[in-house]
């Protein structure tokens, strides 16, 4: 890049070293440490790229950095900026799409069990001391309404067949399950996955798991309709994004035994407020959006990221 001055490349807050060090010797890094758009508002005036994780991306933010070249979003979905005037303002928008999808799927086959077994209520129970002595634990599981079901034999529904949906229908397969699967898109199912329609999926599966982006036509997919279309002891995961699913109606199902348990690893707002109702349900399972967190697949978005971001300032 000789000739050219350095690119100053600001990033929200940090990234995995292996993408650090690649943006470093692109640039000059710097971190904000924020993700308030009123806080970012003076180290964007002189950004020529912008680095975010999950948080937003506002039209007003890019009309306020007149040296921005690029925006990488360090994760797959990019429902959290403004496309629209990206595109406006000739700013192109990278991101990190199957970069976590192996990390995201292990994770959904970790919710689902953990939820089939009721894992999260019995160790609670365990660490309350809620079992009586003088009786042994397995027994004293069955008296307290603790046994679980086993996933294998049971039918899996993917709402979504991209990368994600396709390493949870891989992983499935292993343990023995029937997998299901719907796509907006004219997608050619993965070995072993039988495409139906929403209805049908939402009917036959024991364990339905959400791959969506969230967009107009997906807010609120599974609401109270598509609720009432499962199976009473079904489960629900949604690690994709909070507004596909109606909070309130998982709620309403939930006590009135209609859904058997939830497991949402994503809100909105983030983090949310202590006192939701969701994080203190016993058949929910929730999770501060950490299904991509693994070392793995950190080092693995980071890298991708800042590749992308390099790309593009590299070109002008």
């Amino acid at each position: 890049m000789s000739g050219v001055s350095t690119p100053t490349i600001l990033l929200t807050e940090p990234i995995a070293a292996a993408g650090l060090d690649l943006l470093r010797a692109a640039g000059d890094v710097r971190i904000a440490h924020a993700t308030d758009p009123a806080t970012l508002a003076g180290p964007l005036a002189t950004a020529d790229a912008l680095v975010v994780r999950s948080s937003p991306v506002t039209a007003a933010m890019l009309s306020g950095a007149p040296r921005l070249k690029v925006v990488g979003r360090h994760g797959a979905g990019l429902d959290g900026i403004d496309l629209a005037a990206a595109q406006r303002l000739g700013i192109p928008v990278v991101s990190t799409p199957g970069a976590n999808a192996e990390s995201v799927a292990e994770f959904v086959i970790l919710a689902a069990l953990a939820l089939a077994r009721q894992a999260p209520r019995a160790a609670a129970a365990l660490a309350r001391g809620d079992f009586p002595a003088g009786r042994s634990l397995p027994s004293a599981v069955v008296a307290a309404g603790l046994t679980g079901t086993m996933l294998a034999g049971r039918t899996l529904g993917l709402v979504g067949l991209g990368a994600i949906g396709r390493g949870v229908a891989a992983r499935a397969r292993g343990l023995g399950m029937t997998v299901l699967g719907y796509d907006v898109a004219a997608v050619a199912p993965p070995e072993g996955v039988r495409l139906v329609d929403l209805d049908r999926l939402l009917a036959a599966s024991d364990v339905v798991s959400l791959h969506v982006p969230q967009t107009p036509q997906t807010t609120g997919l599974v609401g109270p309709a598509a609720l009432a279309r499962m199976r009473p002891d079904a489960l629900l995961v949604n690690t994709a994004r909070a507004g596909v699913v109606d909070a309130d109606a998982v709620l309403a199902a939930l006590d009135a035994g209609r859904l058997r348990g939830y497991a949402v690893d994503v809100f909105a707002p983030e983090p949310p407020d202590p006192d939701h109702p969701l994080l203190h349900h016993p058949r929910v399972f929730a999770t501060p959006h950490m299904a991509a967190m693994t070392q793995d697949a950190l080092d693995a978005m980071a890298t991708a990221v800042a590749r992308g971001v390099i790309a593009h300032l590299t070109a002008r």
